[in-house]
């Protein structure tokens, strides 16, 4: 491959995808140390006109969404999880807000428990692939575009003769520490 066209392709990639980049580093560097971003959470119990184990799958969304209309917190980006029947319950995940809604003491209570991110959190949980669809292919062409980077850089250092023991060095010590840290871990 010409190396000018790569140099171009490595600057463009790597300018273009700096934000995502420097956001799952700081966030993963956070993260490996316990950092995780803090969640605001609120339960409370609500009246029913009928048992939630006596409600249908659309009621039960329903009920979640109003509550969290009330409350004026997103509709959650990830996975819905709804039970009818005796074990009624919904859990509704997401990178911003969370909701979980289970029976109550009283037949015809339910137990809301709402979560929100705070924006260190959010950055986390879209970290964790807690997004929605359009976050995780984003995050797909991310680690794609880092691959590319990689590899165009071991390209154009195997390119220029002066550059091509170092690149040889420096990919075998990679390898070697990451096996290391990996047999260390």
């Amino acid at each position: 491959m010409d190396r000018v066209f790569l140099t171009k392709l490595h600057l463009i990639l790597a300018a273009f995808m700096f934000p995502a980049v420097l956001m799952f580093l700081v966030t993963g560097a956070l993260y490996t140390w316990g950092n995780k971003g803090a969640w605001y959470e609120e339960s409370a119990t609500v009246a029913l006109a009928q048992p939630l184990t006596e409600q249908p799958e659309g009621d039960i969304i329903n009920l979640a969404v109003q509550q969290l209309v009330e409350r004026d917190l997103p509709m959650p980006s990830g996975k819905l999880t709804v039970e009818t029947g005796e074990g009624a319950s919904l859990e509704w995940i997401g990178a911003r807000s969370e909701i979980t809604l289970s029976v109550g003491a009283e037949p015809r209570t339910a137990v809301v428990a709402v979560k929100e991110a705070s924006f260190h959190r959010w950055l986390v949980q879209l970290h964790k692939a807690k997004g929605s669809d359009y976050f995780k292919v984003y995050a797909t062409l991310l680690a794609s575009v880092l691959f590319l980077l990689v590899a165009s850089g071991i390209v154009m250092g195997l390119q220029v003769k002066a550059l091509r023991r170092i690149t040889i060095g420096s990919s075998i010590a990679g390898a070697l520490a990451f096996i290391g840290a990996v047999l260390l871990g």
